[in-house]
């Protein structure tokens, strides 16, 4: 065993001593890789590489960024703050809409 592959043992060994390894989400389930294998080989390091950069398209950061204001105003009481985040809300949903209809039309345009 190389030096680095010794040291990585090592490593592995002492968090799961540690019981940094207990209790992860999905423990003692199978993995779910049928959207990786579906996904062209091409693709996949192209997509890993963005995802473990944590960048996302706009289109998807703006779905997370208006679910994430739905659930602050289903909670909220404050009128005047249900009032700036319906406001808010609107806002990403009009700027979603017309991203997302200028790519259909660049896409329509490729085909």
């Amino acid at each position: 065993m190389s030096g680095w592959a010794a040291i990585i043992e090592e490593k592995i060994r002492a968090a799961m001593e540690a019981g940094e390894f207990d209790n992860l989400a999905g423990q003692g389930k199978p993995i779910d890789l049928e959207a990786y294998f579906a996904t062209p080989a091409d693709l996949r390091l192209s997509y890993s590489l963005l995802k473990s950069a944590h960048c996302v398209p706009e289109e998807v950061a703006l779905r997370k960024e208006i679910e994430t204001l739905q659930h602050e105003l289903a909670g909220c009481g404050n009128e005047r703050r249900q009032t700036a985040l319906r406001e808010q809300i609107e806002s990403k949903t009009l700027k979603l809409n017309l991203l997302s209809d200028s790519n259909r039309r660049q896409q329509s345009r490729k085909a």
